[in-house]
């Protein structure tokens, strides 16, 4: 597995302490931690958060995931009901060993009740470290995968189908009717501050409103500050004693230029203190279909960004583009390495929509890339929106009011708290 990973954690009312008593473990090893609940010690329903776990899984949100219920099994046995997930029940290092080297487990269950908080870090070490690479191993994982096949077309299910009991087992295990609604949840402050690139593009932006975004983003725990590269020595100083990270942006807002001026730009970020990098892709050469271009564009900033162990985000420009070149456009951008997809710069004719936060996130479920959503997300609401439309990280420079609104937990429809 590559590293770090994108972790979804789970838990029921059981397993809550030691999930709690978990993440701050997995955060300190350099992975992006995303805590689906439950977030009390009041009684729930394990399957609900087993689902959640594997669900993320399965939709390329997450590398791998991590439930914990009493025992362990229960949640296993619900999360091998999704798609695409192997999920293993582990009491000790060699079983954690043996799930990942042998069976290529993507979701860990562990037992509350079976083990302390010493083991069960050692075993999520040893899962998340361990690779399946034996050809032995793999054909018979390949194996499993075969007779998951086979069960869901045995039925003669169409699409139409699939889909439908698909959306139903969203609504049991949401306990609403409805469709995406139904399963949406409120998300904390805390993990909506750690969805934020903290955003500052505009123009006329100067060292004094820097200064006031990075205090900002401080004082909110935002995951980043994101600026135009010639801002980015002045943030990375200002957060020196800070977990936020430093987004600069390259090719910005037009992505009209040489290959080579992008590469430029990114290494003088990156040497500057950039931990993250969002270049815009060359619009006009996808829409001409060429594609050699595009994907040369994209390739250049990700290798400096690997040199120097950054993260890479592609900027589509979604209001610009029909369906099938923003499938495209995804598609290069997981051939040429890149990390995440971005909808858009906020400087077009449009921002972000859920249907393209959607079909996006189905395009690179299968190479596990984030997905951003940026331009017009303004509001909580907004944010959860994009989150339950498959978004990993979100760009806003609305973050300080949305975070206002959370602490008031006052809901944009009635009222009520979060």
């Amino acid at each position: 597995m590559k590293h770090p990973l994108k972790i979804a954690i789970g838990s029921d009312h059981g397993g809550f302490e030691l999930k709690q008593q978990l993440i701050p473990y997995l955060a300190s090893l350099g992975h992006a931690v995303t805590d689906v609940g439950t977030h009390s010690k009041d009684a729930v329903d394990y399957p609900r958060f087993a689902y959640a776990v594997a669900s993320s899984v399965s939709s390329g949100r997450a590398d791998v995931g991590i439930v914990i219920d009493g025992a362990g099994i229960g949640s296993a046995m619900t999360a091998n009901k999704v798609p695409g997930v192997l999920a293993a029940a582990c009491y000790n290092e060699a079983l954690a060993k043996n799930s990942r080297e042998h069976n290529n487990a993507n979701v860990l269950t562990l037992g509350s009740g079976q083990i302390d908080l010493a083991a069960a870090k050692q075993i999520a070490y040893i899962f998340l470290t361990t690779e399946c690479t034996a050809d032995r191993h793999l054909a018979r994982v390949k194996l499993i995968k075969e007779v998951e096949g086979r069960s869901m077309s045995g039925n003669d299910l169409s699409p139409e189908d699939v889909q439908r009991v698909a959306e139903r087992v969203k609504q049991l295990l949401g306990g609403k009717s409805g469709s995406s609604a139904a399963i949406a949840r409120p998300l904390s402050a805390e993990q909506v501050a750690k969805m934020i690139d903290h955003t500052l593009l505009k123009a006329e932006a100067t060292p004094a409103d820097v200064e006031k975004l990075c205090a900002e983003a401080k004082k909110h725990g935002f995951w980043s500050v994101c600026v135009n590269s010639a801002y980015v020595k002045q943030a990375k100083a200002l957060l020196r004693d800070s977990r936020t990270k430093v987004c600069a942006v390259v090719g910005f807002p037009l992505g009209a230029m040489e290959p080579q001026i992008k590469s430029l730009e990114t290494r003088k970020a990156l040497r500057d203190g950039a931990n993250e990098i969002d270049m815009v892709i060359n619009i006009g050469a996808l829409k001409a279909r060429d594609d050699a271009t595009v994907l040369r564009d994209i390739r250049g900033v990700v290798e400096n960004c690997k040199d120097s162990r950054a993260i890479c985000k592609v900027i589509l420009e979604t209001s610009l583009l029909n369906d099938e070149e923003k499938t495209r456009a995804c598609q290069l951008s997981m051939k040429a390495g890149a990390d995440f997809v971005k909808t858009s710069t906020g400087f077009s004719t449009g921002g972000a929509t859920a249907e393209d936060i959607a079909l996006m996130a189905r395009t690179v479920a299968s190479r596990k890339l984030g997905v951003k959503a940026s331009g017009g997300v303004r509001t909580y609401a907004d944010i959860v929106k994009m989150v339950n439309a498959g978004a990993t990280r979100v760009g806003c420079s609305n973050s300080v009011k949305i975070m206002e609104e959370i602490s008031t937990g006052v809901a944009q429809s009635g009222g009520k708290g979060y």
